[in-house]
Formats: C-alpha cells, sequence, structure tokens
C-alpha cells in the first residue's frame, strides 16, 4: 500500500513540475522516487519517509541554484531596478496629499508620487527617481552635485 502511495506521489509531483515548469516540486518528486525504490525492498515505512526528506531536501540544497540558474536563465528580467538613482521630468504636479503626479523617464511615462509627503513638483520639474513601488516611481528633489 505504501509503495503506491510513493509512486502516486512521484506522478503527482512530476505533473505539477511539468505543468508548471516552476522548479518548485521536482525536489520533492525525487524524494517520492527514491523512497517508492526504497519502499520495495521492505524497509520499514518511518525509514521511507526519512530517506523522502532527506532525498528532497538534499536536491533541494545541491540542486536548486545550477538549476534556477541554468534552467530559467531565459526569464526575461524587468529593467525597472535600473531606473533608480536616474533623472525624470515632471509631466503632471506631484502632490502626495492630491493623489497626483507622473513623471517621464527613458520616454515612458509612469505615475509618480513624492518621497515626502510635504514636497510637491511642478510639470517641468527635474526629480531623481528614490525608489519604485509597484507601478510608482517615488521621487525627490535633485540635489546639486558638490564640487570637491
Amino acid at each position: 500500500m505504501i509503495t503506491i502511495f510513493w509512486l502516486v506521489a512521484f506522478v503527482i509531483l512530476t505533473g505539477i513540475e511539468v505543468a508548471t515548469l516552476a522548479l518548485t516540486t521536482v525536489w520533492f518528486a525525487g524524494g517520492a522516487f527514491v523512497a517508492f525504490l526504497v519502499s520495495l525492498t521492505g524497509v520499514p515505512v518511518e525509514a521511507q519517509l526519512a530517506v523522502f526528506l532527506i532525498v528532497s531536501f538534499l536536491l533541494l540544497f545541491l540542486t536548486r541554484p545550477f538549476a534556477a540558474k541554468y534552467i530559467n536563465s531565459s526569464t526575461e528580467r524587468t529593467n525597472a531596478d535600473s531606473l533608480i538613482g536616474a533623472y525624470a521630468k515632471v509631466t503632471a504636479r506631484i502632490s502626495n496629499e492630491q493623489g497626483t503626479g507622473a513623471a517621464v523617464v527613458n520616454g515612458q511615462e509612469w505615475t509618480a508620487r513624492a518621497k515626502e509627503d510635504r514636497e510637491v513638483f511642478e510639470p517641468g520639474d527635474n526629480v531623481v527617481i528614490e525608489e519604485i513601488r509597484g507601478v510608482k516611481l517615488i521621487v525627490s528633489a535633485v540635489r546639486e552635485k558638490t564640487e570637491e
């Protein structure tokens, strides 16, 4: 009976992995497969469970970094983080109190809010992008460079 359980667990976990390709259940599918093989030898259920856990976590910790790096390397990342520290031009008054504001950076218009609630920026002002929260730029005043 437990042998069938491990086989079913292996099939279900493998099916989930094939359906999602998210590298989430493949490690446990491997553990279930090894537990299935061990169950064929008549080893007690407690030992099978231990084998499942040990193999699953060994696979997870030893192969996940490699798999995440090479298998999911085609996952496209956004370049939003590269905008932090960049300058933007205000296109619509930025006022946190009124909940308004927009700015253009790299030819794209974003909703924008001031980092400090009391700051207000008018159209045409240049601002620096401090962070991105969701789809909003969080901006502050451009600080003058000091000469050294």
